[in-house]
């Protein structure tokens, strides 16, 4: 079974409003500086969000989302004090996450 940790957010707020390709760019590169393998994606539109009894609540449900997807809890919880406007959860599966 894997446990998955998402963040997700507006399509807008992660591509226009925080400087989301530098933070994954830099992670990037830690985790080949450390011989790690890649544990996190970016997804647009995620689908998984629907199959989840997430409540939406103060986003507007007509607009297009974006997560990040990664098995390191805590890179999910250090997004979340660092991008602030975004809202968290986790989801478990027996297959491997496949983004799109």
């Amino acid at each position: 079974m894997y446990n998955y940790h998402f963040a997700f957010a507006s399509q807008s707020f992660f591509l226009d409003q925080e400087p989301i390709e530098e933070i994954l760019r830099e992670r990037t590169q830690y985790y080949n500086s450390c011989k790690k393998e890649i544990d996190f994606w970016f997804v647009l539109n995620p689908h998984f969000l629907k199959s989840l009894d997430y409540t939406i609540d103060h986003y507007d449900k007509n607009q297009s989302f974006a997560a990040i997807v990664s098995l390191d809890k805590r890179f999910i919880q250090w997004l979340k004090l660092r991008l602030v406007f975004v809202s968290i959860g986790s989801f478990q599966s027996t297959s491997v996450f496949l983004p799109y």
